[in-house]
């Protein structure tokens, strides 16, 4: 196999891990709604939820263009990120954004950093997908206009951290398990572990929680 066919299977997979990320956060979003405390804060909420539908197209998309079922690509990906959902079902409100404000952004950090071993257009995707500002913003501000209570910003820093620990559990896995860990070495891998680490701690900072 060329070096060249070798990266472009990994972009393809890389992909595909997207796609079926951005499908079911989609999902999560849309029936994560159901918590919503006014129906404004529902329809910021779907908003959202829209965004990520959009993420997924994109996604496949690409993998269209290039020929590719893009079922076929997600499929080696399915069951971890299911799994992850799995795990990490919201008890309320509160949790259902704090899920969304920890697992989106580790997601579009591994993103980033595995496309930039890949092609241009694999770099322009992942920042596509990264463009979480706006996303960011609401959930940073709906958060914080929530959280001054004492019991709360414990348990929701409590489960910002299991948050990010399944995170991080299931992107190992993945580089175990996947195409995708042909992109890190050993050391490599450390320190996009320790970059992900980071970037939550900061994100975390954001709401005055401790990571």
């Amino acid at each position: 196999m060329t070096q060249k066919h070798e990266s472009t299977k990994l972009e393809q997979s890389l992909y595909g891990l997207m796609a079926y990320r951005e499908l079911t956060t989609f999902e999560r979003l849309s029936s994560d709604a159901r918590f919503s405390p006014t129906l404004a804060d529902r329809a910021a909420l779907a908003k959202l939820a829209v965004t990520e539908y959009g993420h997924f197209e994109l996604a496949c998309d690409e993998l269209t263009a290039a020929g590719r079922d893009p079922e076929a690509v997600m499929e080696p990906f399915m069951e971890i990120i299911d799994e992850l959902h799995e795990r990490t079902r919201p008890g309320d409100w509160y949790e259902s954004l704090m899920k969304a404000y920890v697992l989106d952004a580790v997601s579009a950090d591994f993103y980033r950093v595995a496309a930039e071993r890949l092609s241009e257009q694999a770099r322009l995707l992942a920042r596509r997908i990264q463009e979480l500002d706006e996303q960011s913003a609401w959930l940073t501000e709906r958060l914080r206009a929530d959280i001054d209570d004492e019991r709360l910003r414990s348990r929701l820093a409590l489960w910002g951290r299991r948050l990010l620990g399944e995170a991080l559990t299931k992107a190992r896995f993945v580089l175990d398990t996947t195409d995708l860990g042909a992109l890190f070495g050993d050391e490599e891998r450390k320190e996009l572990f320790a970059d992900l680490i980071r970037k939550h701690s900061r994100r975390m900072a954001a709401l005055k929680l401790t990571a």
